[in-house]
């Protein structure tokens, strides 16, 4: 993997934690607590959206795939928790 690659998979790793922890999935590492904010998690999710559509044919296929399956996550928990607050309400 490429230095260009490297850089890359940090830029995604940082959109999904960032994702994760406002989803209330990670611990916040600057308060140490459990936060939820589903406007800042579907904020990470448009992020990375939109790197997929901008680097569309220039990804490598592991790197798409790294992609996609952080993109999955993130969604996948994004419904779960959206769905949680609509049975709370």
């Amino acid at each position: 993997m490429n230095n260009n690659d490297q850089l890359f998979v940090q830029l995604l790793y940082i959109f999904h934690s960032s994702g994760m922890v406002a989803l209330g999935k990670l611990k916040n590492p600057a308060t140490d607590k459990i936060e939820r904010n589903l406007e800042q998690a579907k904020h990470s999710i448009d992020m990375l959206e939109m790197l997929k559509v901008k680097s569309k044919g220039n990804l490598s296929d592991d790197l798409l795939r790294m992609m996609d399956t952080f993109l999955s996550e993130l969604k996948l928990n994004y419904v779960d928790e959206f769905n949680k607050d609509k049975i709370n309400t």
